[in-house]
């Protein structure tokens, strides 16, 4: 009879093959989560020993919070990736799981052509860094709408997959090629329903020197600088931003060249007409000057409201006064003519008499 402290040799074979396992490297396994430590999640996947998850093992990205990616009490597929340790214990990973599926529906979205959307994770060389379902991605600044690259970092933009390799880790995505497949179709679906003089919402997509492009639903308008604002503009990212919606009105189409002309400024009172009972001509009136050119000064005379001083009155001005004039200076200036109808005003400075 054996001992009390002592086991038979059939309770030990039983116990043997309730922990008979012959778990390595690579494979794949489910086990549920019991808790976690400093590690990680700590997994049974029905070996002697728990399993560990390391923290970095369970996240897609590095904000996720893992006890709510591996929620306790739970059941997720899990891959080998160290086998046991002195303690006879596995490492397992349940982010190369997920990755490998992700990355079969992201196969399965290119086949299909499908849309698929991204987080624009960093600006680099050459175009942008974007997390699609945890896989990082490269698109190339000509696939995408928006030049403005650092504008559009931490946005999520629609994308089309253009190659993907998971064995060498190449994924190539494209933001323009959603917008040009069918590109015909939408427009002239968007274009049978624009009319002169509608105010529509619009995006910014894209800023250039002469003005800002402007998605209206399909198509790209041209807001242009002049129709930014009534007030003198240097460049249209002093007032706009990629990425901002605004509304605009439609001051011009081209249906044979597919082109849309925009306006901001019609959104808002018209200065000139304001001003055409506040100033009238032989009025001494001080201004503010907000351009120098070689052929002389354009001064504000009233709100977005600007007249041109001749380049013989403004040296004259600072020969009398012994200054010499800044944008930003006041004067006092006459108002000889002014027309608000052509938007028009004859200037002269204030002499000494």
């Amino acid at each position: 009879m054996c001992p009390s402290n002592q086991i038979s040799d059939k309770e030990y074979e039983e116990l043997l093959q309730r922990y008979e396992y012959s778990f390595q490297k690579g494979d794949l396994v489910k086990g549920i989560v019991c808790t976690y430590d400093s590690e990680g999640a700590i997994i049974d996947i029905g070996a002697k020993t728990n399993a560990i998850c390391p923290e970095k093992e369970a996240k897609l990205n590095k904000d996720d919070n893992i006890e709510q990616i591996l929620e306790k009490d739970k059941e997720y597929e899990f891959l080998i990736i160290k086998e046991e340790d002195e303690d006879g214990r596995f490492t397992v990973s349940y982010r190369k799981v997920a990755m490998a599926y992700n990355w079969k529906i992201l196969e399965d979205a290119k086949t299909q052509d499908k849309v698929v959307e991204g987080t624009v994770v960093q600006s680099v060389k050459g175009g942008v860094l974007v997390d699609v379902m945890g896989v990082r991605g490269f698109v190339p600044s000509s696939h995408l709408r928006s030049k403005e690259t650092d504008n559009i970092v931490n946005q999520t933009i629609e994308l089309k997959i253009l190659t993907m390799d998971m064995a060498q880790n190449n994924f190539i995505l494209s933001n323009r090629k959603v917008y040009t497949d069918n590109l015909e179709e939408i427009k002239k679906d968007v274009f049978g329903q624009l009319e002169i003089g509608a105010v529509v919402k619009g995006e910014v997509v894209r800023i250039a020197d002469f003005g800002a492009f402007i998605d209206i639903g399909g198509v790209d308008g041209l807001l242009p600088l002049s129709q930014i604002s009534w007030r003198w503009v240097d460049h249209p990212c002093d007032i706009l931003k990629v990425g901002e919606k605004i509304d605009v009105e439609i001051i011009g189409i081209d249906l044979d060249k597919q082109r849309v002309s925009l306006s901001l400024k019609n959104l808002e009172p018209d200065p000139w007409i304001e001003a055409k009972g506040k100033i009238t001509e032989g009025a001494k009136i001080k201004g503010k000057i907000t351009r120098i050119k070689h052929f002389g000064a354009f001064v504000e005379v009233y709100p977005c409201v600007e007249a041109l001083l001749p380049q013989a009155e403004l040296v004259q001005y600072q020969n009398e006064h012994g200054t010499i004039l800044d944008v930003g200076d006041e004067i006092d200036t006459t108002i000889l003519k002014f027309n608000p109808d052509d938007k028009r005003i004859s200037l002269s400075v204030t002499h000494n008499e």
